[in-house]
């Protein structure tokens, strides 16, 4: 497959974002995924993307730094040449800790990756999407947490704060752009089965707070990515500005 659509998955490399590229690669995108550390791991995504006769390309660049960012778009213009939808994935927690117990450290990460990260990425995807600037449109989706509602008290209400920042983050593009041809939507993921909780220290966190979701369950990144695809498909067409819960009711 050498045309189709682009899409650029940040943090694709694990979890939702490898689950995002994976089905999107099925549905005819072409991928740009983007790693931290991680280059086995993106690698292998790519790799079975490829072998399933898709396009994938992997390129290393964290989301809270400057050069990351733009090690991303030129990694997109050079390989692609366009880009048409922006996953915006990529998301670190911390360890449980209680407000009291925050440094400045912490905060100034977490915001870094989770907003400021985003929205940077956005910018970059309107850019080359916007009609104004002589795109041909797209669509966004920005990966925003359940947190953003339910505030995480003596977890990670930093996080949760972060997260909240996407949702009106979202409202606030997807009004901006609506007549330029780009969607903006967001997916609050609830309680997902993937290895995140473990980097914060709660490795069986999803297991252990099933019991805290109507359906009993946790979710799984598979369930997150046809979420995703719906927002990025045509059959989203009339969907800007919107927060879809994926979260069993919780």
């Amino acid at each position: 497959m050498t045309d189709g659509p682009v899409l650029v998955v940040t943090g694709g490399s694990r979890g939702i974002g490898a689950a995002v590229a994976l089905t999107a690669a099925q549905r005819g995108w072409r991928l740009l995924i983007n790693y931290v550390s991680n280059e086995d791991a993106a690698r292998a995504v790519a790799d079975k993307i490829v072998s399933d006769g898709g396009v994938a390309r992997i390129v290393q660049g964290d989301t809270g730094t400057e050069d990351g960012i733009a090690a991303i778009f030129n990694a997109v213009d050079k390989d692609f040449g366009q880009i048409d939808g922006l996953v915006n994935n990529a998301g670190v927690v911390d360890k449980t800790a209680r407000v009291d117990e925050f440094s400045r450290e912490r905060l100034d990460r977490m915001f870094a990756i989770n907003v400021i990260g985003k929205i940077r990425c956005a910018s970059e995807a309107v850019r080359r999407m916007s009609t104004v600037h002589g795109g041909n449109g797209g669509s966004i989706v920005n990966i925003s947490s359940a947190a953003a509602v339910l505030g995480s008290a003596g977890q990670y209400v930093d996080y949760a704060a972060s997260k909240g920042a996407v949702d009106t983050f979202t409202i606030g593009l997807a009004r901006e752009v609506a007549n330029e041809g780009i969607r903006v939507n967001a997916i609050r993921p609830g309680i997902i089965d993937t290895d995140i909780h473990a980097s914060g220290g709660l490795p069986d966190r999803a297991r252990d707070l099933a019991h805290l979701v109507p359906m009993q369950r946790p979710g799984t990144a598979q369930e997150i990515a046809d979420a995703v695809l719906y927002l990025l498909s045509p059959e989203a067409s009339y969907v800007t500005g919107a927060i879809l819960n994926v979260s069993g009711g919780r």
